[in-house]
């Protein structure tokens, strides 16, 4: 009995349809506005959803797939920009914890006196960067104007150029035999990566926060002493 016969697949895949790229395109917009997506592999989701759309899996034309990606992304950003802009730099004094590291946020910061507005385009491409950039750009108070323009061209340029990679690689025909063979361990390892590199980013992040702040408790503790 095949894999997908057990866990139902076959039925999974032919009734998905339209709502596997709702589901794309809800954790793009995670990962790219909210703080707390910062975990979730974009690359590499947008890489399987071009390798799905053209074997059929997502039963969309690319051009579709790619615009709703770019929307989830776009507006993902915006509501970090939001968020940013709202919250002031108060967002980025909090202390280390498994969602929230200050180390991503000097890093970001970085990126913007490296790069200027075009931080948020080239942030696209970064990945954990790119979740802290428009939150960023929200607290230096950018000019909004400027923000959706360098926004919208980066969200374009990631969601067209990873989705297009992979369904160039779908339409090899050694490449489309194999997925199509073992689509149902194509699907449990898209999900196995998803959810496992999630939860290890989580962890990873939670551990070091727990050490910083041992340490600087550990600091604050000696000058007290002295």
């Amino acid at each position: 009995m095949a894999v997908a016969d057990i866990f139902g697949f076959e039925s999974a895949i032919e009734g998905a349809g339209a709502w596997g790229l709702l589901i794309v395109c809800a954790i793009i917009f995670a990962e790219s506005g909210l703080l707390i997506g910062f975990f979730l592999p974009g690359d590499t989701l947008l890489f399987f959803t071009g390798l799905l759309t053209f074997t059929g899996v997502i039963p969309l034309p690319l051009p579709v797939v790619i615009l709703a990606v770019f929307v989830a992304a776009f507006l993902g950003d915006q509501v970090g920009f939001v968020i940013g802009r709202r919250a002031g730099p108060a967002i980025f004094e909090r202390r280390d914890s498994g969602f929230f590291s200050r180390k991503n946020v000097e890093r970001t910061q970085s990126f913007f006196e490296r790069f200027g507005g075009w931080a948020v385009t080239i942030a696209r491409f970064v990945a954990i960067v790119r979740t802290f950039a428009p939150v960023a750009a929200g607290v230096g108070k950018m000019k909004y104007a400027h923000f959706v323009g360098y926004n919208a061209l980066g969200a374009f340029l990631w969601s067209a150029a990873i989705i297009t990679v992979g369904w160039a690689l779908g339409s090899i025909p050694e490449v489309a035999a194999v997925v199509q063979q073992y689509m149902e361990w194509v699907l449990i390892g898209l999900v196995v990566i998803t959810v496992g590199s999630a939860v290890i980013a989580f962890l990873r992040q939670r551990a070091q926060a727990r050490k910083a702040n041992a340490s600087g408790a550990g600091e604050h503790t000696s000058s007290e002493q002295a």
